[in-house]
This record gives C-alpha cells, structure tokens and sequence, in this order.
C-alpha cells in the first residue's frame, strides 16, 4: 500500500479505539526507553473520552483500518503518531501539511529530548527548537522539547 491510498479524515467516536491502539504500538516502538505513564486501558479510555469528543482529531485510514492519527488543540500539535508499519512512507508529511492548513498561523508542539528522529521530521518541516525543560511538567517525567513553525512573512 502507497500512502496515496490512505484518506485523512476528522475521527468518530467508532475511530477512538484503534487510533489508541496506534498510538500505544507507536509509542512503544518509537520510544523504547520511555515509560509509557498510563496502561492501555487508560489510553483508551483519553482517546475515548478526550481527545477524539474535545480536540480536532483526524485520523489515517485504508482498507477500513486506522494506520495514523493527528491531534490538534488550537495552534498546538498534540499527537502525531503512525502505526509503526508506515513510518518513513510520506503519511506524517501529509499530516504536518494538514496541520499547516489548518493552523496558518503556526504551530508548537513538545516531543521528548530522546526521540532524535522526531527532532529530525518536525526540523525537516520548518519548526525550530524554542525551549528544553527537564520533564518534570510531563506525565512521564522525560525531559523534552518545544518546538514552532511559523509562516513564511507574506510578501
């Protein structure tokens, strides 16, 4: 499957359980030495009752499965997580792109210090570091870091 043949569309209530459950296989492969803060019923049940009914959540569908998703709170990228399959397969491009639409203003986002190849990703994309704390203010205690992306000035 090309990432061409995935829709991006705004999540349901029915999209809450698999999107969680590409976050918690995301999280996991992309963060090996990160303690994940809640269980998977925990997880579940944020994607249940809050991200998917309180943010603007979008989802990456094919073949009537979730393969990624997108949450935004406002100007901040909340989530970003890919079913570990289709890393590396233009789909978080796509994603950042749609963010960009629907944020022209700008966007910030935190990710944590250890996950270099995120750093890379959102660095490829325009954002740049604006700030590194020590953790303390994030459920699993990481030290991370903020990033921005702003447009371009207009001409």
């Amino acid at each position: 499957m090309h990432s061409n043949d995935v829709v991006l569309r705004r999540a349901g209530a029915a999209d809450a359980r698999a999107a969680a459950d590409v976050w918690l296989r995301s999280f996991a492969a992309a963060l090996p030495t990160v303690r994940c803060a809640h269980d998977e019923a925990d997880v579940h049940d944020w994607f249940v009752r809050v991200l998917v009914p309180r943010y603007e959540t979008w989802v990456a569908v094919t073949g009537g499965k979730v393969v990624g998703l997108m949450v935004l709170n406002g100007g901040e990228l909340k989530q970003l997580y890919l079913d570990p399959a289709w890393r590396g397969r233009g789909l978080g491009d796509r994603f950042l792109s749609l963010a960009k639409e629907q944020q022209p203003g700008g966007l910030t986002l935190w990710t944590f210090q250890v996950n270099t190849s995120a750093h890379r990703f959102y660095e490829r994309h325009g954002f740049i570091e604006v700030e590194r704390t020590d953790g303390l203010r994030n459920d699993e205690r990481e030290p991370d870091v903020r990033y921005l992306w702003q447009p371009p000035p207009a001409r």
